[in-house]
């Protein structure tokens, strides 16, 4: 690969294989996010489930989402390399988005839900995976390349939320669902053109996926696969229970192997790094479980306890999505800059005290909303105490989030990081679905499906589950900052 920043194979100083990726991400995003944004609204208003089963189903739905990433990077890696699983993914989306356009069958709903799920486990892991194949080892410009292409996956998101969200809610769920699907067929564009400029990078390491099984390649048994990971995730996207029970039978298979692997065959030192490691997936756990109210509970309680008017225009709910985005490009630069400068000082938070204060934050988040639902007369409560509580989630995300997956990579010994970058995944899922759980615990007897009439019963459900899952989160964050030294001094270093 030519990694002269004047060569012709690049743009703006990166290679042009960075764009290609960039915008079919951006793209992807804005379907996701878009149809994300809609989705909770969608269950309660047009299909009329009770406000319990669809935030079940949302949980449910969200949960899959991060654990198919699995199954579609083992493809990718194994037969069909980053470019073919990256078409193959987006087809599936650019499908299922245009099946959430059509609104009269719940059988044809379901389906859709389940090739979007697919979609994203062949696009998502492997487009990352591709950024990275552009870059040669040690090239100073792969952070600075990343951090573009996340750029995209925040456009991506804030727009989707205005836009997707805007025409769903005004015009019809056909017209939001719609746009998300156009967006997705834009990036399936993008990527098809674009894919000269990858360099080669992207494609199978052998030529396993040309040899055959019953007469079949092993690249079409590959797709064929993604067929059944469709049929699996329609069979128990409608079988909530069963998500559930799955992910508590990993979940104890996944910490039995973390004990064992770390008790018996690891060194002293990586043994506590696998302690450290272990523990910091699962207070990750607390934290998406928080954090992910937003795509359910919080934008019910938006579309139905807050007032939306903002110089004098009713703004749909599903629109608050995108201050998460806002926030995070208004202040990522500025955590870059004050980490950094308390690195310089030797007073940076070690990755133990980041993850406990942006715990505590997602806590306060929620005691904020409280405090504001309590002050306000009426059922109705201000549009100013939602905004603030996304500030402050986006805060607590900006001190666990990024440091996140780099503590996986650095903590785990070389030979099982795949492994453990899993649970991290893994843990994501759980918290959704747990999301899910809690969400449905605001969910009063009067709370049906369809029915947007907010009473002061439900805004005192509301108050009740925030209430004491602020006062959780903070006291776990303080929990897990009172025995930050000692997870520190497991760390031997790293930080």
């Amino acid at each position: 690969m030519n990694t002269s920043i004047t060569g012709s194979s690049e743009f703006l100083g990166h290679p042009k294989g960075l764009f290609v990726c960039f915008a079919t991400e951006m793209w992807e995003r804005f379907s996701y996010y878009g149809m994300r944004a809609l989705l909770i609204l969608y269950l309660t208003k047009h299909w009329e489930f009770s406000d319990a089963q669809s935030y079940i189903i949302y949980g449910a739905y969200t949960s899959l989402v991060y654990i198919m990433p699995v199954f579609g990077g083992m493809l990718a890696d194994r037969i069909l390399g980053s470019r073919k699983a990256v078409t193959f993914g987006a087809i599936l989306l650019v499908l299922g988005h245009t099946g959430m356009a059509f609104e009269s069958n719940v059988q044809v709903f379901y389906l859709s839900l389940a090739l979007i799920i697919s979609g994203v486990g062949f696009l998502k892991p492997n487009i990352s995976t591709m950024v990275g194949a552009l870059y040669e080892e040690g090239d100073p410009r792969r952070d600075p390349g990343f951090t573009i292409f996340y750029m995209g996956i925040n456009i991506g998101a804030f727009t989707a939320s205005l836009l997707c969200g805007y025409l769903g809610e005004t015009y019809g769920w056909s017209y939001g669902f719609g746009a998300a699907g156009i967006g997705m067929l834009i990036g399936l564009i993008i990527f098809l053109w674009g894919q000269k400029y990858l360099d080669g990078h992207a494609e199978p390491t052998s030529d396993f996926y040309r040899e055959k099984k019953f007469n079949i390649t092993y690249e079409n048994w590959a797709y064929i696969s993604g067929i059944f990971m469709v049929i699996a995730s329609w069979l128990l996207i409608q079988n909530q229970e069963i998500v559930g029970n799955l992910l508590g039978g990993f979940g104890a298979i996944c910490i039995a192997f973390w004990l064992f692997y770390s008790l018996s065959k690891c060194s002293p030192e990586e043994r506590d790094r696998m302690i450290v490691v272990g523990i910091l997936i699962l207070f990750s756990l607390i934290f998406w479980a928080l954090f992910e109210q937003a795509g359910s509970s919080l934008n019910i309680l938006t579309d139905r306890g807050v007032d939306r008017t903002i110089l004098g225009w009713e703004v749909p709910a599903s629109m608050f999505q995108s201050l998460n985005a806002f926030f995070i490009f208004t202040l990522a630069p500025i955590f870059a800059f004050m980490w950094l400068a308390l690195a310089k000082r030797n007073i940076e938070p070690s990755t133990p005290l980041k993850f406990a204060i942006g715990i505590m934050f997602v806590g306060i988040g929620f005691l904020v909303l409280v405090f504001g639902m309590k002050s306000s007369s009426g059922v109705q409560t201000g549009v100013f105490w939602i905004m603030l509580l996304y500030l402050l989630h986006t805060i607590g995300e900006l001190c666990l989030s990024p440091v996140g997956l780099s503590s996986v990579t650095k903590l785990s010994p070389k030979r099982i990081v795949g492994m453990m970058m899993g649970m991290w995944f893994f843990a994501s899922a759980a918290g959704n679905f747990v999301a899910g759980l809690i969400a449905r615990a605001t969910a009063s007897d009067g709370m049906a499906g369809g029915d947007n009439i907010f009473t002061l019963a439900q805004k005192s459900a509301f108050v009740d589950v925030y209430t004491n899952v602020g006062l959780i989160a903070v006291a776990v964050g303080i929990l897990l900052a009172v025995c930050t030294p000692l997870l520190k001094k497991g760390m031997h270093g790293i930080n």
